[in-house]
């Protein structure tokens, strides 16, 4: 493996334990974190206050990597994810992840979620 996979799956796995050290380790000062559709935003202290996510939703989320290639300093990812919301249920969701690295760590992050509220696609 790759030193920029092994930095996005570390990544991941903070992720997953809601481990804000073990992320931000993984990231440059200057980061760039866009979900499209959503929000946008730079630095690494932007960055830490969004990793818990919107205070309705429970963390750490569940995240499956279905798929990850990479070319050159750009890791792209697609991701299965559910996360408990506050008043019951879950959110289900697949993800579209491109991992822009510098020197090994995460500079840019770029998203695409969608939420699945019916099946696999849909």
């Amino acid at each position: 493996m790759s030193r920029n996979i092994d930095t996005v799956n570390t990544y991941l796995d903070g992720f997953r334990k809601n481990d804000h050290d073990q992320i931000l380790s993984c990231l440059t000062d200057d980061i760039e974190w866009t979900v499209f559709g959503a929000f946008h935003l730079t630095g690494k202290d932007a960055y830490d206050k969004a990793i818990d996510g919107p205070p309705e939703l429970i963390d750490p989320p569940h995240l499956e990597v279905v798929r990850m290639v990479e070319q050159g300093d750009v890791v792209m990812a697609e991701l299965l994810g559910t996360v408990q919301r506050v008043a019951g249920g879950e959110i289900r969701m697949s993800m579209a992840e491109v991992f822009v690295m510098r020197d090994g760590k995460i500079a840019e992050r770029r998203a695409w979620v969608i939420e699945l509220k019916e099946n696999d696609y849909r």
